[in-house]
């Protein structure tokens, strides 16, 4: 196999396995945003717990399924490293390392995400072939 083809399915494992498993913890933050009774969240930033629920759903689920598809890979990565940096930081400050490593470890990935870029195997990727392609 070629190094770029390699380069590539790299990119599009990182991608998948890192939305994927982050999606798993934004879809249920949907029914805790939409459910009876008052939001209990962390609210680092002093917004209020529904806004940072909110945001963080943003993150764990339009993010992470922009990630999955390769559309605007990178600019998705950054809310997603905010919002892990912000679990591990704050929400868990007090927690062992072990309750921290999680968040910790999507925070690499979703740094990973944004310098590498999607690769071909995405939207942007075939965006960006179609672009080269016209000249």
């Amino acid at each position: 196999m070629n190094q770029e083809l390699l380069n590539n399915l790299g990119k599009l494992v990182l991608r998948l396995g890192s939305g994927a498993l982050i999606l798993t913890h934004g879809i249920p933050k949907i029914s805790r945003l939409f459910g009876e009774g008052p939001i209990r969240f962390s609210d680092p930033f002093g917004l209020g717990p529904a806004i940072s629920l909110s945001l963080a759903t943003f993150a764990e689920v339009i993010c992470a399924v922009l990630i999955i598809i390769g559309l605007k890979t990178r600019l998705a990565s950054i809310p997603l490293m905010i919002t892990m940096l912000t679990a591990a930081l704050y929400a868990h400050a007090d927690d062992p390392f072990g309750t921290k490593e999680k968040p910790l470890l999507f925070f690499v990935l979703f740094l990973g995400t944004l310098i590498l870029g999607a690769g071909d195997y995405s939207i942007d990727g075939i965006n960006n072939n179609k672009k080269r392609s016209l000249f």
